[in-house]
């Protein structure tokens, strides 16, 4: 009985580490999906007064959330550039946990995709929306509720299969 209990053990272990690996990092579910998204009021970095999402109510929208210092807001950037330029959606950036100047200087070299952008300086907004990590977009229905989250830098497939079908039920 005694040699038993070790090779359940290991069965166990083994049987919970099969699972793991079928699973995809990239999918931590979020409890926020259909409630209310956490409001804010933060300075806009154009120094041009401050946002809040209520502003938007009666509107779906993306939230992307990303930094200056982010080597994978580097290769998503292009791609929301692209997004801006072809389809008609409000992208609101979220500068996370950045200096002003950084982020401003980030957007002048490599173009501003964003119709505001906001300096989350000390990342507490960033915390309400259960951010892991940048870049994370979330996808916003026209109700004010967080309808879909993706982490990780946004492609163009992500875009075209994920994050544009839920944008069309979110304007529903």
């Amino acid at each position: 009985m005694k040699r038993f209990i070790p090779l359940v053990i290991f069965a166990a272990l083994a049987l919970l580490l099969a699972v793991g690996l079928t699973l995809n990092p990239r999918e931590i579910p979020s409890v926020l999906i259909g409630k209310p998204a956490p409001q804010f009021k933060l300075d806009r970095l154009d120094a041009t007064g401050q946002f809040s999402p209520a502003s938007l109510k009666g509107q779906a929208w993306l939230l992307n959330v990303w930094a200056s210092w982010c080597s994978a807001c580097i290769q998503e950037h292009p791609v929301l550039n692209q997004i801006a330029s072809e389809h008609k959606v409000t992208i609101v950036g979220l500068a996370y946990k950045d200096l002003d100047k950084d982020a401003r200087q980030w957007l002048q070299s490599r173009g501003n995709p964003y119709n505001v952008v906001v300096a989350d300086r000390d990342g507490r907004v960033g915390i309400d929306y259960g951010v892991y990590g940048v870049p994370e977009t979330f996808v916003i229905d026209k109700n004010g509720n967080i309808a879909y989250k993706h982490i990780g830098a946004v492609t163009p497939d992500i875009f075209k299969n994920i994050l544009l079908p839920e944008l069309q039920k979110a304007r529903l």
